[in-house]
């Protein structure tokens, strides 16, 4: 899916700049949370030119245990730091978003179907789309396809029409 986004976007006449999580090094976990900064490593720091560089930022990832890998949230603990991606006010009950006047696109896949996972669950991206991106500014829409494992040719070859679409458009 990400393939295709890409290559959509690309032939819509939109610039890409994609990093693949897992190729990417970098220690996922945050050791001592924010009272001490670590040191990002290089992909991390790349990780946050892009984001601060792009007007869309796209997602793809499948959805794990109802909710995103491991590794993914900790490429979020690590990079979305205060000053990067928000900076809360000296009074703490407010924050600024220093990513807003962005939007942001989450396509992802379940091995269920989309409807089951709000029912038993609820919204299974808001994490992402709004205690995350959102939290940043980010306004965030998400396309949700499942289930993935169990689903026809067809079906799949619908959804990469989708993204197509969507990659397209820039959306």
């Amino acid at each position: 899916m990400a393939d295709t986004y890409e290559h959509a976007a690309q032939a819509g006449g939109h610039e890409v700049r994609r990093m693949n999580i897992g190729d990417m090094q970098f220690d996922p976990i945050l050791h001592k949370g924010y009272k001490v900064i670590q040191e990002l490593e290089p992909d991390l720091k790349a990780f946050q030119e892009n984001v601060k560089w792009c007007e869309h930022f796209v997602l793809v990832y499948p959805i794990w245990w109802s909710e995103v890998p491991a590794k993914l949230k900790g490429l979020f603990d690590r990079a979305w730091i205060p000053g990067f991606a928000f900076k809360f006010a000296d009074h703490g009950l407010t924050w600024e978003k220093r990513l807003k006047g962005r939007t942001g696109r989450i396509i992802t896949s379940a091995n269920s179907s989309p409807w089951m996972i709000y029912f038993m669950y609820g919204p299974i991206t808001n994490v992402v789309s709004s205690a995350i991106l959102g939290f940043a500014g980010i306004s965030t829409r998400t396309t949700l396809f499942g289930p993935s494992e169990r689903s026809s040719p067809a079906t799949h070859a619908k959804w990469m029409r989708t993204v197509e679409r969507l990659g397209n458009r820039g959306a």
